[in-house]
């Protein structure tokens, strides 16, 4: 199981950031992928997943509205689109997925994760 991440970055407040994660080494598109994100002198949080092809999401309440993961199963790519950034979001930002399920069983599922991007939001 491969996670290749890219984007991230610095960014002032209020702005966008796009993360990638290319995924190889299972089948991803029966696969839920997920994102999480560790910041200095906090535990790592999940912050949004996406199942397979239903394509059902949800997000934690501190990025909902912001933030939007997709997922291209061509590419086998997960997306996380990010808008309106905040200086509390400034965080390493990782993928992750459950290979053992193709639905959301809960965050302490996730097995497998990339390695992580920061994103430094400036205020």
């Amino acid at each position: 199981v491969q996670l290749r991440r890219s984007g991230g970055g610095l960014v002032q407040a209020g702005g966008s950031l796009r993360l990638s994660c290319a995924a190889s080494g299972f089948a991803f598109k029966y696969r839920v992928m997920g994102w999480f994100r560790q910041a200095p002198g906090k535990e790592r949080e999940g912050i949004s997943y996406i199942n397979n092809s239903d394509g059902d999401t949800d997000y934690a309440d501190s990025v909902k509205g912001r933030f939007t993961i997709s997922r291209d199963n061509a590419k086998n790519t997960v997306y996380l689109e990010m808008n309106s950034l905040k200086p509390e979001d400034t965080a390493v930002y990782y993928c992750a997925t459950d290979v053992d399920s193709d639905y959301f069983r809960g965050y302490d599922e996730f097995d497998y994760w990339g390695q992580g991007t920061q994103v430094t939001v400036s205020s």
